[in-house]
């Protein structure tokens, strides 16, 4: 059970690598100027992504819980 925390671990650190990603993207799109329309399209396409890094990281921890009650 020990490789199942190790790969939820790994697993929660892409996640987590996914939010900042997300997070970054969106304030180089805030401090880019752009029009209200623009902004919004842009944001639109990282929610998808933001919300798929979310599920990811979950997943992960989720994993490091079940490995830990296994082991």
């Amino acid at each position: 059970m020990e490789r199942l925390v190790w790969a939820g671990t790994a697993v929660t650190v892409a996640g987590l690598g996914g939010l900042i990603w997300c997070i970054l993207t969106v304030a180089r799109a805030r401090r880019a100027g752009l029009s209200d329309a623009a902004l919004k399209a842009r944001l639109q396409k990282v929610i998808a992504l933001n919300l798929g890094a979310l599920f990811v990281s979950a997943l992960g921890l989720m994993m490091v819980v079940v490995g830990l009650f296994l082991g």
